[in-house]
């Protein structure tokens, strides 16, 4: 995808917010915005951050066009010394992100915007936008690929996803939760992962009969030689001919580096399981089985206890559109404003009939803490920044709701990492983006430190979040004096 100017990728009312701070409020006034989310999506544990590389190519790019604000004004609702000032914006503030690839939790920042309010304001949409689409598809591909047990998985969703920037960004999130390969050209091109693919059943229907197929794709790519063998007869013809063309290759002297068979339809387990049979008494025991076929990480699960014998699976539709699932639900909230005669930050809350809906308010930090001997994590934390907590103390954990839940960790036992960090200072990238290749190799060590409980696709054990004392004191207080109102 070219550099686009994204500008424009917002709602409406943040722009008639900005005019209304720009005439009737101090413009430059600095708040703090919080983007979170409060529940796993898929009925997961937990969910995988993504998409921060493309919110720094966002802000990096922040400009008002000539051309923007020639459309501005022709909607006869802005003032000319507003779009005057939309001339010269450009984004001054501070960013801090949790990193792409970290497990994350429900209520706690992902991204934490500190900035003068118009542009902490102005960026609200598209960084839900870009946030809240990858985290989404990186949740859905974890839970796929945790059903695959080791087993490859290629995301093959681009011709299903919901257009052109939801294949390609879908598939880097995919890329990033632990999918061996893509089918999508563009995405590999962008992001430098591997491609991966076979051939369709109208390969096979454009040549005078199956084997002549075969034979023709083999000679093409002998070192990467997987047959589809659906198109007719699976059992009858497809894994026969596809056999002979084995055998020929061997017999030629041609080194079978990675072949095998991909099915694509009826009973994928009975199938597979006779295939393999077939393979085996061939020999050729190594040949990969490969599945597709409306595949998501249930079905996967169920051929498995089933004993599927496939060893690779291609996923599309269920994955690059999250379908049981359609979106990940962040939000970004206002958590503070700062007072310019004692440079303090005044936090503030948002109030709700539902209590899990209220806001932590101040400016805040997270940080992990995981049992020291197994590196699991016991549970986040958050807390005020510039509060200090030192594995060689006790830690005493509670929470936020049900207070009477308490946890006392003792000195020595446990290890904390800062989860927050920055991106964006003064407006300029201080971040460098690894690759998604690192990206995954991160998110694999992050996914390790999950215990086994949290992984579970059906009633995953929750990992507790929670908030620190002075934090948890702070926003009590808070409620407490709009009810005295």
């Amino acid at each position: 995808m070219e550099q686009r100017n994204l500008t424009l990728l917002t709602d409406l009312y943040e722009l008639t917010m900005m005019q209304g701070y720009f005439k009737e409020k101090d413009a430059n006034e600095t708040v703090i915005f919080d983007m979170f989310y409060r529940t796993n999506p898929h009925g997961n544990g937990f969910a995988i951050c993504a998409g921060l590389e493309q919110v720094i190519e966002y802000i990096n790019d922040l400009h008002f066009s000539q051309e923007d604000i020639e459309y501005l004004k022709a909607l006869g609702i802005f003032e000319e010394d507003f779009l005057e000032y939309l001339r010269g914006f450009q984004f001054t503030g501070d960013i801090y992100a949790i990193p792409e690839g970290t497990v994350i939790f429900p209520r706690e920042p992902i991204v934490k915007v500190i900035a003068p309010i118009m542009q902490a304001q102005l960026i609200e949409t598209a960084l839900l936008n870009i946030i809240n689409h990858q985290s989404l598809i990186a949740t859905k591909t974890e839970r796929i690929v945790y059903a695959a047990k080791g087993d490859g998985v290629m995301e093959f969703g681009l011709r299903r996803a919901q257009g052109p920037d939801a294949g390609v960004y879908g598939a880097r999130a995919a890329m990033i939760a632990g999918c061996v390969g893509t089918s999508n050209v563009l995405c590999g091109k962008l992001f430098d992962i591997p491609v991966k693919g076979t051939h369709a059943h109208s390969w096979i229907m454009s040549f005078p009969d199956e084997l002549s197929a075969f034979r023709t794709y083999a000679k093409l790519y002998p070192t990467a030689c997987i047959l589809l063998v659906d198109t007719y007869d699976t059992l009858n013809s497809g894994i026969p001919n596809a056999i002979q063309v084995f055998k020929e290759m061997k017999e030629a002297g041609i080194p079978l580096t990675f072949y095998g068979i991909r099915l694509d339809s009826g009973d994928l387990a009975y199938l597979s399981k006779k295939a393999k049979k077939m393979l085996d008494e061939a020999g050729f025991s190594d040949a990969v089985i490969s599945a597709s076929n409306d595949l998501d990480e249930n079905l996967i699960n169920s051929l498995k206890m089933q004993g599927a014998a496939i060893n690779s699976w291609g996923v599309g539709t269920n994955l690059i559109t999250a379908k049981d699932c359609p979106s990940f639900g962040g939000v970004y909230k206002l958590a503070a404003v700062k007072d310019k005669g004692t440079g303090r930050f005044v936090p503030k809350i948002k109030l709700s009939e539902n209590a899990e809906k209220i806001t932590n308010p101040g400016n805040k930090t997270i940080w992990r803490i995981y049992d020291k001997a197994t590196g699991k994590i016991i549970a986040d934390l958050i807390c005020l920044v510039g509060e200090a907590f030192s594995p060689a103390n006790s830690l005493l954990l509670f929470d936020p709701i049900e207070t009477w839940k308490k946890t006392m960790l003792a000195p020595d036992s446990y290890t904390l990492r800062e989860l927050l960090i920055p991106v964006f200072l003064n407006g300029k990238c201080v971040y460098d983006s690894p690759s998604v290749m690192e990206i995954r190799a991160y998110c694999a060590r992050e996914l390790d430190t999950l215990w086994d409980e949290s992984k579970r696709l059906i009633n995953p054990h929750t990992v507790h979040v929670d908030l620190s004392n002075e934090l948890w004191h702070m926003k009590n207080k808070l409620l407490e004096s709009y009810h005295r109102k």
